[in-house]
């Protein structure tokens, strides 16, 4: 096989594992994407948040992506810092882990998970299962990618081209270590990255002296990648992948100078160079682990140094406004800034309504003082949202812009009664605590933590369909609606039978735990209304649920 046709089998097979890789992380996201996304924000001990991180990141098969989900709640105050490295140091173990278990020989595995994923996928009705489907598709397709990968390294193993080409190159382990770094950021996977340089082990081009350096290279990059992609955020986001890639970059360095003071390696298990090196990676993050368990409060103390707040949380001020005066003459793109800013007020929403049960539970004047803050933020968007589509629909506007001015409007409506229903119910529960009120029975706060991560769901969800309004999630979104129903119904009795039991939880928090159902079936109500328009574009929303008369 030519060198042309060598490079392009092994850039379709790289590009190939990106997908899969994207594909099975898309797929556990959308099937299960609430157990996910309230594992990595659940909090408790440091312990349990890695454990849960571990366990995400092998179901998503990304590290990144629980970063990135773990910087969200950390923007909303649901997950404390300490706690928040926990969850990422999990998650870098459990990629690693995933690494480990596809560095077996699973060729045999790859049809048929292609074939049984792609029947799902194409053929299921109900949409977890559709993306269940697509998940498992997903692995297929990345298994066959290393196989791909095998093949199309091959030849490359029996040409002295490339080896001595590694060999020159193995002799600057310091420079090998950047290139890895950055080739994994460029890749934005870890995952991929790391299989990459097992297939070129296995193969005999990559030696155990050469490969070291490039393990380490690799963990170095991962951290990078979650901080670029947070580089955007509040500064609550930020600090968690800092201090992540402060924790690879200390063990990284550490590791590589035993490795330049000429320190053995051999110990490492495994049989071959491709199994010494993905051994190495999964102990890496394995006494990173149990390492920064011990260590991330101090490591917290350290990033909150270097990245003091700017601006108060909620300050409106620290928010660059979408509405561009300048863009009042071209309706499309107003109101495509517009639509931006709408979703600020979604996400605005969200870091609100996220935290709400913790304050409740265990309140403090300063947590209820900054999410009172938010909802001054979220009155100001509403002002300016409205204003500002009054302003576009003086000009000359197609039906379809009309009707486009008209739905943001309302979406801003909504949002603003959300957010003026957190603020004048919910965080009265949590001043009411504060002054003294009773805590509520044990099977009623599991009750209204569930209604509550439902709700939250559907807020997410909400935010989604302002980015892409498509039909799907406008559907779940009522589905959601019905499971909230059907929540409020069943907590609503279980608490009348436990008042009827004479349980003294409940009797004294009684007013507080139908408050808190109301306020939350009623803010869930208000994002659903957001999805009514795509369902009456599709035809999937019926006028009315009166059968008709005879």
């Amino acid at each position: 096989m030519s060198l042309p046709a060598v490079a392009l089998e092994l850039a379709a097979a790289t590009v190939l594992l990106l997908y899969a890789v994207r594909l099975v992380k898309t797929g556990v996201e959308a099937a299960s994407g609430d157990l996910v996304a309230r594992s990595v924000g659940g909090g408790g001990s440091r312990l349990r948040a890695a454990l849960y991180g571990c366990l995400v990141a092998i179901g998503l098969q990304s590290s990144t992506a629980v970063a990135m989900l773990a910087a969200g709640f950390a923007i909303s105050g649901a997950l404390a810092l300490d706690v928040g490295l926990a969850v990422l140091l999990g998650a870098d173990l459990g990629s690693a882990l995933v690494v480990k278990i596809l560095s077996f020989d699973l060729h045999w595995l790859a049809p048929l998970l292609i074939a049984a994923g792609g029947l799902l996928h194409l053929k299921a009705r109900k949409r977890k299962t559709v993306e269940a489907g697509r998940a498992v598709l997903g692995i297929g397709l990345l298994l066959l990618s290393l196989q791909m990968i095998g093949h199309a390294t091959a030849p490359l193993a029996q040409s002295p081209l490339l080896p001595s080409a590694i060999a020159f190159i193995g002799k600057d382990g310091l420079t090998v270590m950047i290139l890895a770094a950055l080739f994994t950021w460029v890749l934005h996977s870890s995952v991929a990255a790391i299989l990459l340089i097992l297939t070129f082990a296995a193969r005999g081009i990559v030696p155990i002296d050469v490969g070291i350096p490039l393990v380490l290279g690799v963990n170095l990059g991962g951290g990078l990648i979650a901080l670029w992609l947070t580089r955007g955020l509040p500064v609550e986001g930020r600090r968690l992948p800092l201090g992540n890639l402060f924790f690879r970059a200390l063990f990284s360095v550490a590791i590589f100078t035993l490795f330049s003071l000429d320190v053995p390696f051999a110990w490492l298990p495994g049989d071959t160079a491709a199994g010494k090196l993905v051994n190495l990676h999964v102990l890496f993050n394995a006494a990173l682990v149990a390492v920064g368990l011990v260590t991330c409060g101090s490591m917290a103390r350290l990033v909150r140094l270097l990245t003091p707040e700017v601006a108060r949380e909620g300050d409106f001020t620290a928010h660059a406004s979408a509405l561009d005066r300048a863009l009042i003459d071209k309706p499309a793109q107003a109101l495509a800034a517009a639509a931006r800013e709408v979703l600020y007020m979604g996400n605005l929403i969200t870091r609100m309504l996220e935290p709400v049960m913790t304050v409740i539970e265990a309140p403090t004047p300063e947590a209820v003082k900054a999410l009172r803050r938010i909802d001054g933020d979220i009155h100001r968007a509403h002002s300016e949202i409205k204003l500002y589509i009054a302003t576009v629909n003086r000009g000359v506007l197609t039906e379809e812009q009309s009707a486009r001015g008209i739905e943001l409007t309302e979406a801003a409506i909504h949002l603003e009664y959300a957010g003026d229903v957190v603020a004048k119910s919910l965080l009265q529960m949590a001043e009411e605590r504060l002054a003294g009120a009773g805590a509520f029975s044990q099977e009623g706060w599991r009750e209204l933590t569930l209604l509550h991560a439902a709700v939250s769901s559907n807020v997410r969800l909400a935010a989604n369909l302002l980015v892409s309004p498509d039909p799907v999630i406008a559907r779940e979104m009522v589905r959601q609606k019905e499971h909230v129903r059907r929540l409020v119904e069943e907590s609503s009795k279980s608490h009348l039978e436990r008042l009827r039991q004479g349980i003294g939880a409940s009797i004294q928090s009684s007013d507080m735990h139908l408050e808190i159902v109301r306020a939350l079936k009623e803010v869930n109500s208000l994002v659903t209304t957001m999805a009514y328009p795509r369902l009456r574009e599709t035809g999937d929303l019926l006028e009315s649920r009166l059968i008709p008369a005879a």
